[in-house]
């Protein structure tokens, strides 16, 4: 039972960073808000993205007046970070 949650939760996580990936990469070629897959990716996205965006407005780094977005790239340490532990913690159950 333990094995099949492994693989639950590392497909979980790796969708989720495919997801952030594609969202990273529709920035740069800018198809525009009204495309359906464009949407879809944004709001898949935007949960894990818009708590880290306002933690670091809120940070001496961060401020209104960033022209790189290092929101992206916190999530995607974040993401490596929670998936290893949870998958240490349910080998540990096994």
């Amino acid at each position: 039972m333990i094995p099949v949650l492994i693989t639950t939760v590392n497909a979980f996580f790796w969708i989720l960073y495919i997801t952030l990936l594609a969202r990273i990469v529709l920035s740069w070629i800018q198809l525009g808000r009204g495309n359906r897959l464009v949407e879809v990716i944004f709001n898949l996205t935007e949960p894990f993205l818009a708590p880290i965006r306002a933690l670091l407005q809120r940070s001496p780094l961060g401020g209104s007046g960033m022209m790189i977005d290092f929101s992206p790239m916190i999530a995607f340490i974040l993401i490596q970070l929670i998936s290893r532990f949870l998958i240490a913690f349910l080998w540990t159950l096994a």
